[in-house]
């Protein structure tokens, strides 16, 4: 009987040296990363200066073209991470301001995203090898029900997350693999030609009083930053469309840009405008908010 606890003590002890041994390896692989997604571009940088940033989920990765902005001067990048909720962008931008970034504009596309104040397992995996190094990071989840896991338990969040933090990611990251995810400015564009549901119903979502939105704009105010928070088009056979008049009750400050893009042909889902379609939207932002004519001659 001593020898068997005596074995499972070793055991114990032995998995929690090797937890913590890995827990460092990843931990300082991801720490010296910055090519493969934007969460590590941010952590992994500082003193930027951009005269636009853009937060949001795919519908502002897919949407704002950064090529056009700095087509007219104006220093652009776009971090709108696909499958991304307010809870992620509130957290990237808290990073940009950690990191001394100077920021003239923040452009937040906040319309879906609204109706919830969950993280996206997802994307928020994407923070959690930086939770022990980064006091933002530990703030921002600190009162996620996994908190005590993922924090104090040594390798689980890598476990947990395997497919996004684990093994593979590891080392692709390791053998420093890019990808595309930063290129053109962050924009990532949406085939003209390949076609997914033109169908969505979104009758069931309300927009809340968004606590992670409410954070992105006090957060622009204090370091006077411009804040443009923008709803997006969405194909014309969208039912419930009805809930961007519901937010812009809720937020009047809001602009609705739901239907300044509308045939199907500039859509590459319902929710996801392809090329062409994020041309003509973000050519109509560029005109509204940074370039007015004053005899004949555009003036920033």
């Amino acid at each position: 009987m001593k020898q068997f606890i005596l074995f499972t003590i070793k055991t114990i002890v032995i998995i929690l040296f090797l937890a913590v041994l890995l827990d460092y390896a990843y931990t300082t692989v991801y720490a010296h990363s910055n090519n493969r997604n934007k969460i590590e571009d941010v952590y992994n940088s500082e003193n930027r200066n951009y005269d636009v940033v853009i937060l949001g989920s795919s519908r502002a990765n897919n949407h704002f073209v950064s090529e056009m902005f700095e087509q007219k001067g104006l220093k652009t990048f776009n971090y709108g991470i696909s499958g991304g909720h307010l809870f992620e962008a509130d957290l990237l931008l808290k990073l940009m301001m950690e990191r001394h970034y100077k920021i003239k504009t923040v452009i937040l596309e906040a319309d879906l995203n609204l109706s919830s104040e969950k993280r996206s397992e997802t994307v928020a995996a994407k923070f959690l090898p930086y939770i022990h190094r980064s006091e933002i990071i530990k703030e921002h989840f600190f009162k996620e029900p996994d908190f005590n896991s993922l924090y104090y338990i040594p390798f689980y969040r890598y476990v947990n997350f395997d497919e996004l933090i684990g093994f593979r990611e590891f080392y692709k990251t390791l053998s420093k693999q890019p990808t595309n995810v930063l290129d053109k400015g962050g924009f990532h564009a949406l085939k003209q030609n390949k076609k997914g549901s033109m169908k969505n119903d979104i009758s069931s979502l309300k927009p809340l009083k968004n606590k992670y939105y409410e954070d992105i704009k006090a957060i622009c105010k204090v370091n006077k930053i411009n804040f443009i928070a923008v709803m997006t088009p969405m194909c014309e056979n969208t039912k419930g469309i009805n809930y961007f008049d519901k937010v812009k009750k809720a937020y009047p400050e809001i602009h609705n840009y739901e239907n300044v893009v509308v045939e199907d042909k500039y859509f590459s889902s319902c929710g996801h405008m392809n090329n062409e379609g994020a041309r003509l939207f973000t050519e109509r932002i560029i005109n509204d908010f940074f370039y007015k004519k004053v005899s004949n001659k555009l003036t920033f």
